[in-house]
């Protein structure tokens, strides 16, 4: 296990600021299949846990919002705000649809970040923020 531990560090400091926010976007909706779980299996420490942390990853994208990129950065602020909402919504009902909700939101955005991963080239420059965020430029 620690050989993976150490594999997944190196991948996430080498990756592309493209290819983190696709990561990002997996281990937010992997974080909410386990609420979800949780919530179904009454499980409700490992719930909140969960939506937490992904509260955690949708706060970082939020944070590394290049809003001089133009519109798209201010309409994924505000999906990031909604979906933030919802979570809360959803931690403090234990409500399984609303986490559904979010994990379709966050795959649609997901879906779309691996087809501009997929077709960017390799010249392409992204940048990466030199603090603790990726630079979504949209």
């Amino acid at each position: 296990m620690e050989g993976y531990k150490n594999y997944k560090e190196v991948e996430i400091e080498t990756a592309s600021g493209l290819k983190l926010v696709v990561m990002l976007y997996s281990g937010a909706i992997k974080f909410l299949n386990t609420a979800r779980d949780g919530i179904m299996q009454k499980k409700l420490e490992l719930a909140n846990t969960n939506i937490i942390k992904t509260q955690d990853i949708i706060s970082e994208l939020m944070t590394s919002l290049n809003f001089e990129a133009g519109e798209i950065a201010h309409n994924l602020y505000s999906l990031y705000i909604y979906m933030n909402r919802r979570l809360l919504e959803a931690n403090i009902e234990k409500n399984p649809d609303i986490v559904m909700e979010v994990i379709q939101l966050l795959n649609t955005l997901k879906e779309a970040w691996d087809e501009i991963l997929k077709n960017q080239k390799p010249t392409d420059n992204i940048k990466r923020n030199s603090g603790s965020g990726v630079n979504i430029a949209g």
